[in-house]
């Protein structure tokens, strides 16, 4: 079976992607794709693996967690979504470390379904966004304390991800930065659910409607079927050019009001940030969706 799981990362696209994929639930069933509701896994999963300690499961732990998250047994691939897997905001600095947690998580993960194919999907966002809202969202008081000591000029993307793979080394990686969900939103539906990449979904635009004013998203709408895109790749750039001109300003602008930040460190955080996603794009193992 295809174990499916979007595991974050933190203050990404919140819960939109699970709702997408459920709007898409019923369709998906009859291909043998289930999408579970939260409460069907999520708690399941964490006091499972909490309970591991570490240690191997019992050989019918799987089947039991399977029979509890789905309702039979004529499923190929079961679609899983937890922004928070990997820890919640306050733990992400747990002893300095980035997403200390990420390995007993994974690697319990991977225990529990050690014969089927588990595929990890991640957003990734710019350290200069990223650091300001998971420290509003753990609702600390002191960045310095949040932190742990950790220093944000040494935060990689890519060595989550390194250590990801050395804990489920079987286990497929699928990687995207946030800053580009608005054009591949359809995508990475489609890329969580497995259909084909042409297959009709629904929810394609939720995060598009969100983002851009209701006459921009009526003018989009209508320009699509009057100038229906040929490829995924004009689509995105008629996207591009709506968004540019009927994007919610107050949806998009990041808040980067940290102590001690300047514009000079947020600059160095988003060039470093590039040149890691580069490195990413370049890594053995990562299917990279970009724009």
């Amino acid at each position: 079976m295809q174990i499916v799981f979007h595991i974050g990362a933190n203050c990404t696209d919140g819960e939109r992607l699970l709702k997408s994929l459920l709007k898409n639930a019923e369709t998906f069933a009859g291909q043998g794709i289930r999408v579970p509701g939260p409460g069907r896994f999520r708690r399941l999963l964490r006091e499972t693996i909490q309970n591991l300690g570490g240690g191997a499961p019992a050989p019918e732990t799987r089947d039991i967690l399977l029979d509890a998250i789905i309702d039979d047994d004529a499923v190929t691939r079961v679609v899983m979504s937890h922004g928070a897997f990997l820890g919640v905001p306050n733990q992400i600095f747990a002893d300095g470390r980035f997403y200390a947690l990420a390995e007993r998580k994974i690697g319990g993960l991977a225990a529990l379904f050690p014969d089927d194919e588990l595929e990890l999907h991640l957003a990734l966002r710019n350290i200069a966004t990223f650091l300001p809202a998971v420290f509003e969202a753990a609702r600390a008081e002191d960045f310095g304390m949040f932190m742990a000591g950790a220093d944000p000029r040494s935060l990689r993307w890519s060595d989550l991800i390194a250590r990801l793979q050395t804990a489920a080394p079987n286990a497929r990686l699928t990687v995207w930065c946030n800053e580009d969900t608005p054009l591949i939103w359809a995508q990475l539906i489609r890329e969580l659910s497995g259909v084909d990449p042409l297959a009709k979904i629904t929810g394609g635009f939720d995060l598009l409607s969100e983002i851009m004013t209701k006459d921009g998203m009526k003018r989009f709408l209508t320009y699509l079927k009057s100038h229906p895109p040929q490829t995924e790749t004009q689509k995105r750039r008629v996207i591009a050019a709506f968004l540019d001109k009927y994007a919610i300003p107050e949806e998009i602008e990041e808040e980067l009001d940290l102590p001690g930040w300047d514009a000079a460190l947020v600059a160095e955080l988003s060039e470093r940030y590039d040149e890691d996603v580069y490195r990413i794009e370049k890594m053995p193992g990562v299917s990279f969706i970009a724009p």
